[in-house]
């Protein structure tokens, strides 16, 4: 159906996102996470209270100033992103406090223990995936100037290149606008991905790709008979069903039966996935959006 709107951005703003079963972002499954969980109650008695989903800012600049310039994010306005959620459990052990942290939005498989005095059962430091190319470490931590934040540090290892990168979790309070923001913020990024991990939170299959104005190319990749398969597609190649090349249609199938979907899902998700990027006005105001939204949560005008 047709919007009434003159624009994306028009549509945009009215928008309220559903959350859809099945199809969750890291909004959802921090959701579903808390409702799977509240059946502990009678076991452990309090643990429904002590759950709530909390917001993230990825790729924190000064970890000091953003710290120790307000108590809270709500002083900075609109300069911060919250472009991503979890999950956290308030608990006492022996008297010390801390958190247990999921976050099933990066496909962490283990439930974080976060200790405030950094001592057992503090998980520290861990791997959390380990692949041929690319070794991601993970390790949570409450600031030392603020226990309102738990830094979240990572660390990307490609060969003899060594990326870090530090997050910030506000666990002081419940993230009450996790729809209204993160999930429509989330819906204009332009880096999409359609991932499946086995339990141990290591990939498996999938699709991911960076949305530009002409021209997008997905990537696609599965476990075939010689290892690891990796292979680049553009989106064009699937506007028409009937001419995609059996080699790629048998590609699209094995993605398909890894990722656990339906038959012929993602098939017909690439399809409509090709249309839209078919559409430059709708992928011009689209990434206008995006860019605004980094704008904004830079300081900039």
């Amino acid at each position: 159906m047709a919007s009434p709107d003159d624009n994306l951005l028009e549509f945009y703003q009215k928008y309220n996102p559903p959350i859809r079963p099945h199809k969750n972002t890291c909004v959802g499954l921090a959701m579903e996470t808390m409702k799977c969980l509240k059946v502990l109650e009678n076991d452990f008695p309090g643990i429904t209270k002590s759950m709530m989903v909390v917001s993230c800012d990825e790729n924190i600049q000064d970890l000091l100033d953003y710290t120790t310039s307000f108590p809270g994010p709500q002083g900075f306005l609109i300069e911060t992103e919250k472009d991503h959620v979890m999950m956290v459990c308030h608990v006492r052990v022996a008297g010390r406090p801390g958190v247990f942290l999921s976050d099933l939005g990066y496909h962490i498989s283990r439930v974080v223990t976060v200790m405030a005095d950094r001592c057992y059962p503090h998980t520290g430091w861990f791997t959390q995936s380990d692949e041929p190319h690319c070794r991601k470490q993970y390790n949570y931590q409450f600031n030392l100037h603020n226990s309102n934040y738990i830094e979240w540090h990572e660390r990307e290892t490609r060969g003899d290149k060594v990326k870090e990168r530090l997050s910030l979790v506000y666990v002081a309070k419940a993230y009450l606008t996790a729809v209204a923001v993160t999930e429509k913020r989330n819906l204009v990024w332009d880096m999409k991905s359609l991932l499946g991990r086995n339990p141990k939170g290591h990939l498996t299959a999938g699709i991911y790709f960076i949305s530009k104005k002409k021209d997008t190319q997905f990537t696609m990749f599965y476990d075939g008979l010689n290892g690891k398969q990796r292979k680049k597609f553009k989106f064009d190649t699937f506007l028409e069903v009937q001419k995609i090349p059996d080699e790629v249609v048998n590609d699209v199938e094995e993605c398909n039966d890894q990722l656990r979907l339906r038959d012929g899902e993602l098939l017909s998700l690439l399809k409509k996935l090709a249309t839209i990027m078919s559409d430059e006005e709708f992928m011009d105001e689209l990434l206008e959006i995006n860019d605004k939204v980094v704008q904004l949560s830079a300081g900039e005008k």
